[in-house]
């Protein structure tokens, strides 16, 4: 997993709220266990018609958004079923962070998992930062993991909480297999212990 320190992108508007996890990958996309890929499919619904052509007034096929690397949001976004094709699809099409003033609690962890940053901020700051991504690509936000910072394109600095856990893993690039090797030193350990003291374990 990518570690995440300090991100400076476009950020697209998307003031729906509950954009749940069949409109961000329908379900029709999630016959694949791999994590690349899907970005094509991301907000499929939306941003295609039914002869697959791209419709111009979805936010992402804008030209100044097509490299959008931060979306900001309506509220409860990632609700809906579990899917954890969600955030690999946002992932894959380039977006590594979310702004909302509030998530759904299984999308938000998965977020972590998969190396994109979901940020909470109150409904004002959303809104201030909401016109910011409105402005196109001449507007770029800064989010920094590290000072727990979002600064918008006027220089304006918001603050926002985060685990202290998953932000270490963020920082540091580490999926729930990367934690795991970390104790690869002491795994090993354990396991030549028990072979010397259990040999019929």
């Amino acid at each position: 997993m990518d570690k995440f320190t300090t991100l400076t992108g476009v950020a697209a508007p998307m003031p729906l709220v509950n954009i749940d996890t069949d409109m961000i990958i329908p379900k029709q996309f999630l016959k694949t266990i791999a994590r690349t890929g899907l970005g094509k499919n991301l907000f499929d619904e939306m941003r295609y018609d039914a002869d697959g052509k791209e419709k111009p007034e979805f936010v992402l096929n804008q030209p100044a958004y097509r490299d959008a690397e931060i979306i900001v949001a309506g509220d409860n976004f990632g609700c809906g079923s579990s899917r954890e094709h969600a955030p690999w699809a946002l992932l894959d099409f380039g977006i590594r962070c979310v702004i909302s003033t509030s998530f759904a609690d299984i999308f938000f962890n998965n977020c972590f998992k998969n190396g994109i940053l979901p940020v909470v901020l109150p409904q004002s700051a959303v809104e201030e930062l909401m016109e910011d991504a409105r402005r196109g690509a001449n507007a770029r936000i800064t989010v920094d993991l590290d000072s727990q910072t979002v600064t918008g394109a006027e220089g304006k600095t918001y603050h926002f909480d985060v685990d202290p856990f998953k932000k270490h893993c963020l920082l540091n690039g580490l999926d729930d297999i990367g934690l795991t090797l970390e104790k690869a030193g002491s795994i090993d350990a354990f396991e030549k212990k028990a072979a010397a003291t259990r040999p019929w374990a």
